[in-house]
């Protein structure tokens, strides 16, 4: 059988069949290898990370302790205010690793929770089909017309900043491109001869969708999940920076870039580390969505 377009038909390729998923699972990893880009930026997002969650270990410095002998101080490294400090003397290098850590969680999470709604409903609308499909599909395009942060700005407003509400309101709307493309991919798989086999013997639906359908949509999930993260993390920090984000004692890059757009003529490097960060983020877990989009090609060598 001819392996499809799309990258969870490798889980089809004649030529993998007789090596099982080990082989699978070897030549990706190859794939993925020959990729020294996408190496290299895993390699940040990790280093980013773990410098993130370790926090004051890192930087030496209580990112809540304010250094009244250095109130506003720019960048130095004599000083150990490797990134200044802010009006209240508070050491940024320390705090640009403790807003990673909140910013990194929201994208995790966010993404996680948009991923798991956006499989389960596109799986559903495309396995039953339909009326259904065209249902639940309907929906989604309903759900596309509603002005998605005026809904942010009026939950934020009303039920207050919370870590929870952030996570929750950035998943709320982020799901739908994932439910449209696993319903696209749905409705091609389920007229395979595997699927046709399990209802022949019986198999309930709701055991083919997340026994057969869903495990052959994961490598195009995933790759579609790196590129989902940027948005939703970039989303944080866009409801931060007009203030509807974390509130303090926590932080967040966002935070950190709106206050350091308030005070950029006087205190410029308040911006300058904190968006040097996001931005490295961001392009990282790019190049590591397009590395895995090539590994997981069935047309790549």
């Amino acid at each position: 059988m001819a392996p499809s377009s799309s990258p969870s038909s490798e889980l089809f390729d004649a030529s993998d069949s007789e090596r099982g998923p080990l082989g699978r699972r070897a030549r990706f990893a190859a794939r993925f290898m020959r990729n020294r880009t996408a190496l290299v930026c895993l390699a940040i997002l990790v280093t980013i990370a773990l410098v993130c969650f370790a926090g004051p270990l890192i930087s030496g410095q209580d990112p809540a302790r304010n250094d009244w002998a250095a109130l506003a101080s720019p960048p130095t490294l004599d000083g150990g205010h490797w990134f200044g400090t802010d009006e209240l003397g508070r050491d940024l290098f320390a705090r640009t690793l403790v807003g990673g850590r909140v910013s990194l969680e929201v994208g995790l999470l966010g993404t996680s929770v948009a991923c798991l709604i956006g499989v389960a409903y596109g799986a559903c609308a495309g396995y039953c089909g339909g009326r259904v499909d065209a249902v639940m599909m309907r929906i989604v395009d309903l759900m596309y017309a509603v002005p998605y942060m005026l809904i942010a700005i009026l939950v934020m407003t009303l039920f207050g900043r919370e870590f929870y509400l952030v996570i929750l309101t950035i998943s709320a709307f982020s799901w739908l491109d994932m439910a449209r493309m696993v319903r696209g991919q749905t409705l091609s798989l389920r007229t395979r001869e595997f699927v046709d086999a399990a209802r022949a013997i019986g198999v309930p639906g709701h055991a083919i969708i997340f026994r057969h359908i869903v495990p052959n949509l994961l490598g195009i999930v995933a790759v579609y999940a790196t590129v989902m993260a940027p948005g939703v993390v970039l989303t944080e920090s866009v409801l931060s920076f007009l203030g509807l984000g974390v509130q303090e004692p926590m932080t967040s890059w966002g935070v950190l870039i709106e206050d350091g757009a308030q005070k950029l003529e006087a205190m410029p490097w308040l911006l300058l580390g904190p968006a040097a960060m996001l931005c490295t983020t961001l392009y990282c877990v790019g190049f590591v969505g397009d590395g895995l989009r090539d590994a997981l090609d069935p047309k790549e060598p």
